[in-house]
């Protein structure tokens, strides 16, 4: 008895230290919550995804701040936040200014940049071409019945009212997909102007945020304007079809256009920073973008650090669900491969901070 007794007291402490090794290992990092901001575009998909969150497995609060891609990454910069949000790639010169190392462009949505407009006595939806889209936008074409407007919109009544142009007064990703369109439709506004998630408006007036164009175009009379699609159609806001890579079409923008935008490109870079607009295809919506979470590659707080990245791989895993029910794609199963390793490539002291 006494032997059987010992035998057993040995097998228990042989897995004692293994069980409290393994809940160790899968224990939920200390930190329940977390600070981000940036891209207005994606606010109304992680204002759902942040919602569902914290029910999650080893969920926590997020805070993200809708103020713009720009701010978004000066706020990561400048360690304000966890994490920053961008629908424009950050480019080498701002990578250059982190005091922290290597910073990671982690895709979470891609969506449609609608371009929006005011014409209460225009029932037809319009259809308009990259270049009349540049002439508008470089005050180049003044007034609704013009020529060039009327000649891909043959049978609509075309008012004799003036165009309000409303573009983003803030620093915003949205402004970088829009401009970067232009630029590769039009060699002028390439020329003049340029792209950017800041540009020198040729002409118009500014608005602050997605919602802010959104409302401003809303409430203007002639207005012209570009916001994410969830915004325009939240707000009961007219849009235009807009003439595909090919030009044989006029293409509105929905999940599945934006999606086949998506499947054109060809050549995706390491370290994901690329644009796809204007991308062959019958059915692409030509205006199309996606949205990065950016973060640093070496996480100063582990136990923070590990929360982010459970966080992070949640919304390009589970939260994907939310996506498409908000008009935004969820993410082809290649750049979820792509997100998976930026995700793995985070590091908390000399571990991974994600653990599957």
């Amino acid at each position: 008895m006494l032997s059987l007794m010992i035998l057993l007291a040995a097998c228990g402490g042989s897995e004692g230290p293994s069980s409290t090794s393994d809940t160790a290992q899968k224990s939920c990092p200390a930190t329940k919550a977390l600070n981000g901001g940036g891209s207005t575009f994606v606010n109304p998909l992680f204002s759902k995804m942040f919602t569902e969150y914290p029910k999650a497995a080893c969920g926590a609060n997020v805070n993200y701040q809708s103020i713009g891609s720009g701010a978004g990454i000066n706020n990561l910069l400048q360690n304000i936040v966890d994490f920053g949000a961008t629908d424009a790639p950050m480019k080498d010169d701002q990578l250059a200014k982190s005091k922290n190392g290597p910073i990671l462009h982690i895709p979470v949505t891609l969506g449609a940049v609608a371009i929006s407009y005011n014409l209460p006595d225009v029932s037809e939806r319009l259809k308009l071409t990259g270049p009349v889209i540049a002439d508008i936008f470089l005050g180049k074409i003044t007034s609704w019945d013009d020529p060039k407007i009327k000649e891909s919109n043959q049978g609509v009544n075309m008012p004799k009212q003036p165009i309000t142009i409303v573009h983003r007064s803030d620093g915003s990703g949205t402004t970088g997909i829009f401009t970067n369109y232009l630029a590769v439709i039009s060699p002028e506004w390439k020329a003049k102007v340029g792209a950017g998630t800041t540009v020198n408006w040729p002409a118009g007036v500014g608005g602050k945020g997605n919602e802010g164009v959104a409302a401003a175009v809303k409430n203007t009379k002639g207005g012209i304007g570009y916001s994410e699609l969830a915004y325009v159609l939240k707000n009961n806001i007219s849009y235009a079809a807009v003439q595909n890579a090919d030009g044989n079409t006029f293409v509105e923008p929905t999940v599945a256009t934006t999606k086949a935008d998506a499947a054109g490109v060809k050549t995706i870079p390491d370290d994901l920073r690329f644009y796809i607009v204007n991308q062959p295809g019958k059915d692409s919506y030509p205006v199309s973008g996606f949205v990065w979470v950016v973060a640093y590659q070496n996480q100063m707080n582990a136990d923070k650090g590990r929360a982010l990245a459970n966080m992070l791989w949640w919304v390009t895993h589970d939260g994907q669900r939310y996506s498409e029910p908000l008009t935004y794609v969820p993410l082809p199963d290649n750049i979820v491969a792509r997100s998976e390793a930026q995700i793995k490539a985070m590091k908390c002291g000399d571990a991974p901070c994600y653990a599957a």
